[in-house]
């Protein structure tokens, strides 16, 4: 078969295992750019892929802020192919005027995309595969007879970039920003680091992907920068015209070895006044950013408040969809809504501000988003938490979490939700 950019797939039958899927994850690690995704047969996420591989760049492009949304545009005219990559946050300094100054210690493009040489599209069982440089035969028997790679690594330890009291002293602080009416909810980021390790990323991402099978996992690589991505969060999806948006708000640990209490953390969850403020203020502002591109009162809100388990928490997800403008496209989608108010807060400029002034590293790919465009112009991008992000070239290791800080936030239990969602990290880090 063949999609509307001439690009040819050959199919094959077969059941996808979890051992074909670690396969096709170590043939395309061999490449120097390539992104693999796996939805880890989640129901329920709208998703067109269980996975999706993409090795190679055949065509690519690395943006810094300034024009990357209209180069980017002028790109994906150009190419009517498949395109990989991502948004990092520090495009806010073009979508809303606020300035990078922050330390970057890795180095991700503020945006890059691809065109991959080869592609291997995933779904139910059946594989597509697609190449402009080798025999789709070939290259499918090249991934049957590639060795899953084995072994550990030395345990890592991470420092925090700041200490517990100084993160407490600096939610006061945001919280007395609130109190004056600076902002009403902001997302605050603090960062957990390694210096000087050397890891195996695929194999790290393997045991990430174990200990923590989320719905938008990825392992990216561009050249010596590794991100390693466990996120359960969809940033926003394309699908026949139609945009869709799941922020996550919300938090609670989960309890395994008792069933019912788990339940009564997914209810407790679901009822918690904090959390549903933090929600709905998200909502409001995610409504806000996409009634930008989108037919005026298409904009709705098909879900508020749901509960969805993943294996390490509870998360609180709603769902806004539009219906997009004439003329507008995923391109369009984002940059209205970039970066996405999950992970900035209301109103987006001045906790931006405040984001700026008050955290300690420049987020680069984290809190930004990796995802795909089809052809046909539907896209879908993840939002980049849950990530351990790595420099092989600098031996630096790095991963970010955050919380919604608002005026009824308790500091000492904001830190605890940074430590409940680094849990999965470190158990694999450690």
């Amino acid at each position: 078969m063949s999609n509307a950019a001439g690009r040819s797939f050959k199919s094959y039958a077969l059941t996808v295992t979890p051992a074909l899927k670690l396969q096709m994850l170590n043939w395309v690690s061999q490449f120097n750019i390539c992104c693999f995704m796996d939805s880890h047969q989640y129901g329920g996420i709208q998703s067109s892929f269980e996975c999706l591989v993409a090795g190679g760049a055949w065509k690519w492009i690395k943006l810094s802020a300034g024009n990357a949304f209209g180069m980017l545009q002028a790109f994906s005219k150009q190419q009517s192919d498949w395109l990989f990559g991502h948004f990092g946050f520090d495009l806010k300094q073009e979508t809303c005027n606020s300035p990078s100054l922050l330390y970057d210690p890795l180095g991700f493009p503020d945006c890059y995309f691809f065109v991959p040489e080869h592609l291997l599209l995933v779904s139910g069982n059946e594989v597509k595969i697609s190449s402009y440089s080798l025999d789709e035969d070939g290259l499918f028997r090249d991934i049957l007879n590639t060795k899953i790679k084995t072994g550990n690594h030395s345990k890592i330890i991470l420092s925090p970039a700041m200490s517990r009291e100084d993160y407490i002293s600096r939610v006061e602080i945001l919280k007395a920003h609130i109190h004056r009416g600076d902002c009403y909810e902001i997302n605050f980021c603090q960062e957990f680091f390694a210096e000087n390790v050397m890891v195996d990323p695929v194999l790290l991402f393997r045991k990430l992907a174990e200990v923590s099978p989320n719905p938008f996992s990825a392992y990216y690589k561009i050249d010596s920068l590794h991100l390693l991505c466990a996120s359960p969060e969809r940033y926003l999806r394309v699908k026949d015209g139609r945009v869709i948006s799941q922020p996550i708000k919300g938090t609670a640990v989960r309890d395994h070895l008792n069933e019912k209490h788990d339940m009564d953390l997914a209810e407790e969850l679901s009822a918690n006044p904090k959390e549903r403020s933090e929600n709905v203020m998200v909502v409001d502002l995610v409504r806000n950013d996409l009634s930008r591109v989108c037919d005026a009162g298409s904009v709705q809100v098909d879900e508020l408040f749901g509960v969805y388990s993943f294996p390490q928490v509870h998360q609180m997800i709603s769902t806004i969809s539009g219906k997009l403008a004439s003329g507008k496209n995923w391109i369009d989608a984002v940059e209205a809504s970039f970066p996405m108010g999950s992970m900035t807060g209301a109103p987006k400029s001045k906790v931006l501000e405040l984001i700026e002034r008050y955290e300690l590293v420049r987020r680069g790919l984290f809190s930004g988003a990796l995802g795909y465009c089809s052809p046909a112009g539907d896209a879908d991008f993840n939002v980049v938490i849950r990530s351990i992000l790595y420099n092989d070239q600098n031996q630096y290791l790095s991963c970010l979490f955050g919380s919604g800080i608002t005026w009824y936030a308790d500091p000492e239990k904001e830190y605890e939700e940074c430590l409940l969602k680094a849990m999965a990290i470190k158990k694999v880090l450690e």
